[in-house]
């Protein structure tokens, strides 16, 4: 009798689009990529030192989700609105942004390779890893940020379509990841949260509106809407624009 939800992202239906073999500090890599979608899945395996990884986006990432697979260790989360190109959060806890040269390494991503360091994180020598990469696709996704006023009319998100799946993490102190979609309740403002951080049934709140062209927040709490708090998102269409009526 219980409810649940799942969400689910189609990379390149199972079958590799690259496979590459360890060069240096490069892992051995296999690649699953989505370019139209801007999703890509690379699972593979670390040497223990800094290096680049294929991604098989063709254009520059916009989000990453790495976990390692053979240990008890955080998810690591790069977002290109974070402050620096080596900072990251922690999927599975609040913690504030931070940055750290061995999770991410400082000299950056490409429209090819994704940078890491050598940390057990993203590279641990040996062991089995795999990363989510995700990459803006016009009227169909959008990876920014906002800043919230603390207000019960709130800020409003301009994301150039209606969205139908959103997750939103405060990056200047600590805050759930929140999660809202256009299928538990699904009507304004009624759209309840998830906090995928946490193992918490979903919260009923009145405090989101999913709009045609973006979403607003309705709420003065600081997990969404603190004053002047800073705020990283990662959103996806209801009818994707661009690819609707293409031939």
């Amino acid at each position: 009798s219980d409810t649940y939800v799942a969400w689910s992202w189609k990379a390149n239906g199972g079958t590799a689009t690259a496979t590459i073999s360890e060069s240096g500090n490069n892992p051995a890599a296999v690649v699953q990529a989505n370019p139209t979608a801007g999703f890509s899945i690379v699972t593979y395996t670390g040497t223990g030192g800094t290096g680049t990884i294929a991604h098989g986006l063709g254009v520059l990432p916009n989000m990453i989700i790495i976990k390692n697979r053979d240990r008890n260790i955080n998810w690591l989360v790069y977002h290109r609105n974070l402050s620096a190109t080596n900072a990251y959060l922690h999927l599975e806890n609040t913690d504030a942004e931070a940055t750290n040269n061995a999770f991410f390494s400082n000299s950056g991503h490409s429209t090819t390779t994704f940078s890491i360091g050598n940390s057990n994180h993203t590279n641990a020598d040996g062991e089995a890893l795999v990363a989510y990469c995700f990459a803006e696709v016009e009227g169909y996704s959008k990876f920014g940020s906002y800043t919230g006023n603390g207000s019960t009319d709130g800020t409003f998100v301009y994301t150039g379509f209606r969205p139908a799946w959103i997750l939103m993490k405060r990056t200047n102190s600590t805050g759930n990841w929140q999660l809202v979609d256009n299928r538990r309740v699904g009507y304004n403002p009624s759209n309840n949260l998830l906090f995928p951080d946490g193992s918490d049934a979903e919260a009923v709140v009145t405090d989101n509106d999913i709009l045609s062209n973006g979403f607003k927040l309705r709420t003065t709490g600081a997990g969404r809407n603190g004053s002047g708090s800073t705020y990283i998102y990662m959103a996806f269409a209801e009818a994707p624009f661009k690819y609707a009526n293409a031939r």
